[in-house]
């Protein structure tokens, strides 16, 4: 037994049974959160970096205080689900959902409206059903739209 005595390894099991449950009392908000900032990792930084600056030398855009103003237009909200990041991601789409409103809150809170609704899963499946043809276009028209309201955006 290694050294330890009956005793011993009941001490030591209940120690780790109080530490493996310190993340189940976690509030379920905090767990999804957290998989959400996970799978945006393995998901998505490689391109957008891990806290969402982009790439400038690779045309990768920043969603820093960006992505709030695309989700007050349609097309802008379709955009984000549409990407190919997005849209051929082997994630379901409850979690991309989730990453989505993650990212949202975690790159661009102050710009978000006061109205959003957060991405549903059955809003993403809607709308991964019909992945863009050309993204640069369709990024090049959401930030015209946005300019001709007064936004702009990198």
């Amino acid at each position: 037994m290694n050294g330890l005595s009956v005793a011993g390894w009941g001490r030591t099991l209940i120690v780790l049974a109080l530490v493996a449950g310190l993340g189940s009392h976690r509030p379920a908000q905090a767990v999804e959160a957290g998989k959400a900032r996970y799978q945006y990792i393995l998901n998505c930084a490689g391109c957008h970096q891990a806290d969402g600056s982009g790439a400038k030398r690779g045309g990768v855009p920043s969603m820093r205080s960006q992505l709030g103003h695309f989700v007050s237009i349609p097309e802008g909200r379709a955009f984000l689900v549409k990407v190919p990041g997005t849209s051929n991601s082997a994630l379901n789409n409850a979690d991309i959902a989730n990453m989505l409103n993650w990212m949202l809150k975690a790159f661009s809170a102050e710009t978000l409206p006061a109205e959003l609704e957060p991405y549903t899963e059955e809003e993403v499946t809607r709308l991964r059903n019909a992945p863009l043809a050309n993204v640069t276009a369709a990024r090049r028209d959401i930030v015209d739209k946005l300019a001709a309201h007064g936004v702009r955006v990198e």
